[in-house]
């Protein structure tokens, strides 16, 4: 499992590197450089190449790669935003070495008052990742003018202006095509919308030792899909429907079976052995004519459809007698009797237990109830859920802290797994491990797949996975089998059905890979 580092993080391993390994710094920026001259005569065969630098290693990258952009006879031009004898370091090493071969050398002025075309390669090189203020003066104008350019941008380690802790935009921000990175990316790579300005991101080795670039002292990790191959749950010749777990699933009500229908075929799809709808007796028969495969679990309600506070004994009885995973949440409705209920049944639960939609509605305010769960617990909310478990009046997904960072806080906070949908989907664990999905497209912003995602997530808890593997392994393959619907019906048209469908593809797309 790839690491995603943070700035400090990343320069610790650079320190270390040198310090301790004995690899100069110099060698290291010459690997960064060259790296990053590969990717350009890769996908930029052709263009004339304009290399903005700045004074801090990122330019010390940049004068590296235009010296041997020149040295292999491409048309290159380097524009700078410090003058020389501000240079320091390896910076300036490698500012003087590219002088020595002849490389053009020009002040960032001369930038802003050159009309480039489309024929240019911009190379932006100018601050890295150990941004922490915001750009401002002659230097956001040269981020602003590039991003004017029909030229295509590419970025050394981050793109300008991004915060590689968070993805923030920091006043202005480079616009990029492809950004290189060192080493390990960085949150800001993968955050929006830090990872709308990444555009194509290249991870290359520079020689950074395993032993630091592999520490579990870095708790964030991208998840992608060798590390959905190394979690499915095995499927042995002696296997049978026990052996995969049997799902309990409270959901529906009148008007709401689908919500019911469809976690409980996401989590059959996705390998459970057996699936039990726990549903209000007067919609049962509404249920019972729509399922195959599932059970149903006739439960009290009162007489409108939505449960009865009394069903909680029920619920616990099945769960003592035959569940091994309780869902609770899809399609529910929320009064004041499924408050309690869903307090009563989260709080003496001896099973694992995923808490969705109407389920996370009902404990908002009373959260106090996780911490009672004596069994694991996995809450999957969307950022308008989340900001009702904080409560909070509106969504600040957008204002508050990043995304990874809200989450870790509130799985640390209150003890349990926590899955915050959006982009990218962020799974964190109460120990302070956080997952960053790799897979999903914007087709699946429509009704009912986080239901999907929920059946998903029950399944491999019930196949025996820990909770933390359970939801990240879920996050993946209910995004890898939204792709494959992209690819062959495209997102338009993309409903959460079309991603249940497609999760056989998504399984022999990643053992085939």
């Amino acid at each position: 499992m790839i690491k995603v580092a943070t700035a400090k993080e990343m320069q610790d391993i650079d320190r270390v590197t040198i310090s301790r390994f004995g690899i100069a710094g110099t060698v290291l920026m010459e690997r960064a450089g060259l790296s990053v001259v590969d990717k350009i005569n890769a996908l930029y065969l052709g263009k004339k190449i304009a290399v903005l630098c700045g004074s801090g290693n990122n330019g010390g990258d940049g004068f590296v790669i235009a010296r041997e952009l020149h040295n292999q006879g491409r048309n290159v031009e380097v524009f700078m935003t410090s003058v020389p004898s501000k240079l320091k370091g390896d910076a300036k090493t490698n500012y003087d070495i590219a002088k020595k071969f002849g490389v053009p050398v020009f002040p960032v002025l001369k930038f802003l008052r050159t009309r480039l075309s489309g024929h240019y390669l911009i190379v932006d090189a100018l601050l890295g990742t150990g941004i922490s203020q915001d750009v401002k003066g002659p230097l956001s104008d040269v981020i602003k003018k590039a991003n004017r350019l029909s030229c295509p941008v590419m970025a050394v380690d981050i793109p300008s202006g991004i915060s590689s802790d968070t993805g923030q935009v920091m006043g202005s921000a480079m616009k990029a095509n492809v950004s290189v990175t060192f080493g390990l990316p960085k949150r800001g790579h993968l955050i929006y919308p830090g990872a709308e300005y990444t555009g194509r991101l290249f991870i290359e080795d520079i020689g950074f030792p395993a032993s630091l670039i592999n520490s579990d002292k870095m708790k964030i990790n991208l998840f992608r899909s060798d590390d959905a191959i190394s979690l499915l749950p095995a499927r042995t010749k002696s296997s049978h429907k026990g052996t995969f777990g049997h799902v309990l699933l409270i959901a529906g009500s009148r008007g709401k079976t689908g919500a019911a229908l469809m976690a409980a075929k996401a989590c059959l799809k996705a390998g459970a052995g057996l699936v039990t709808i726990g549903a209000p007796e007067t919609v049962v028969n509404s249920l019972q004519s729509r399922v195959t495969e599932e059970m149903i679990l006739p439960l009290n309600d009162k007489g409108n459809g939505t449960l009865s506070y009394t069903a909680a004994d029920s619920i616990k009885k099945f769960i003592k007698a035959r569940g091994e995973v309780l869902v609770i949440g899809p399609g529910l409705s929320v009064d004041d009797e499924l408050k309690t209920l869903v307090a009563e049944v989260v709080t003496h639960s001896k099973v694992p237990v995923v808490i969705d939609a109407d389920g996370l509605n009902a404990i908002a305010g009373n959260t106090r109830v996780l911490k009672k769960c004596k069994s694991p617990l996995i809450l999957t909310p969307h950022p308008g859920e989340m900001s009702r478990l904080e409560g909070l009046k509106k969504s600040t997904d957008k204002e508050g802290p990043d995304r990874v960072t809200r989450a870790l806080s509130f799985s640390g906070k209150h003890r349990v797994h926590l899955v915050l949908k959006g982009v990218p989907t962020v799974t964190t664990t109460p120990e302070g491990t956080a997952f960053i999905n790799s897979s999903g497209n914007p087709g699946m912003a429509t009704a009912g797949t986080g239901d999907v995602l929920t059946g998903m997530i029950a399944s491999f808890l019930a196949q025996g996975l820990p909770p933390a593997h359970a939801s990240a392994l879920g996050v993946y393959m209910h995004g890898n089998a939204a792709d494959i619907v992209a690819d062959k019906k495209g997102q338009e048209s993309m409903v959460a059905s079309d991603i249940i469908k497609e999760l056989p593809g998504a399984f022999r797309s990643i053992k085939s890979s």
